[in-house]
């Protein structure tokens, strides 16, 4: 039995248009009809896994980068994060004037009384509103938290300041640009790969890992077997590749799954 893990964006979704190519949903399900085990292993929390994408039909979910293991629809690990600990985020990212997006496994959110100035934030509240998301939660509830969170920042300035406090507590992801994701020490797309592979007694020899970008980098280097998508523009991700496959949009993930004996 082998076990696969899946990115979403420009992995299983086409880097053209977003949409889940039908040759990817075929093969995901031969697999699966073949005894295989077949997860997700996103950045996204687990509100933001669309229904679109559960569809499919996959074993369980790694989601938050490692900080929210689902098999099934059933919870195996959780993690969030101290209340104090974002309100200190929170209370940086208005005085550093940056774009944060807060992300937990019910809902995802700006603050709501903050302007969003960079053109990448717009795009992705307009995107969350596009699909009927409540994005507007009260971030000054004391008890509201996150489970991780990223930025869009205009200055290097103040990338480095917000560093200051959250270096202590998050490794920050270069997304590429002025785009950043923070997510907790010690946990990651990988660690969230050996939780799974330890709940069925099975061992990196027995793991795929697909993935196109920077934060895809610490599973692709966790397993034996790593697929990099032929759209990938990371040179770093690009070399830890066992398999380069076609671009997304050219049914990349159906043909390595075939070319690697799933189907």
């Amino acid at each position: 039995m082998k076990i696969a893990f899946f990115d979403i964006d420009g992995t299983l979704t086409s880097e053209k248009d977003g949409k889940i190519p039908e040759s990817a949903k075929d093969a995901i399900r031969k697999a699966r009809q073949a005894g295989n085990l077949m997860f997700i292993n996103t950045g996204r929390c687990f509100q933001n896994v669309e229904p679109r994408f559960r569809e499919v039909g996959f074993d369980g979910y790694v989601n938050g980068c490692g900080t929210h293991i689902m098999i099934g629809d059933e919870t195996l690990f959780y993690l969030t994060q101290p209340a104090e600990r974002i309100r200190e985020v929170i209370r940086l990212s208005r005085e550093l004037d940056m774009d944060t997006l807060y992300e937990c496994r019910y809902y995802v959110t700006f603050d709501p009384h903050h302007t969003l100035h960079h053109p990448g934030a717009i795009r992705q509240r307009d995107s969350f509103l596009k699909r009927n998301y409540d994005i507007a939660m009260n971030v000054d509830d004391p008890d509201f938290t996150c489970d991780k969170f990223v930025i869009w920042y205009s200055d290097d300035s103040q990338l480095r300041e917000i560093r200051k406090y959250t270096d202590k507590y998050f490794e920050c992801i270069d997304r590429g640009g002025t785009f950043r994701e923070f997510v907790p020490i010690g946990y990651s797309k990988a660690t969230g790969i050996q939780m799974v592979l330890d709940h069925y007694g099975l061992s990196p020899d027995n793991a795929y890992a697909f993935g196109d970008s920077n934060n895809d980098e610490a599973m692709l280097s966790y397993v034996d077997h790593s697929i990099v998508m032929g759209n990938s523009e990371s040179e770093s991700i690009l070399k830890k590749a066992t398999l380069v496959t076609e671009k997304a949009s050219e049914d990349g993930l159906a043909k390595a799954l075939l070319s690697l004996g799933f189907i």
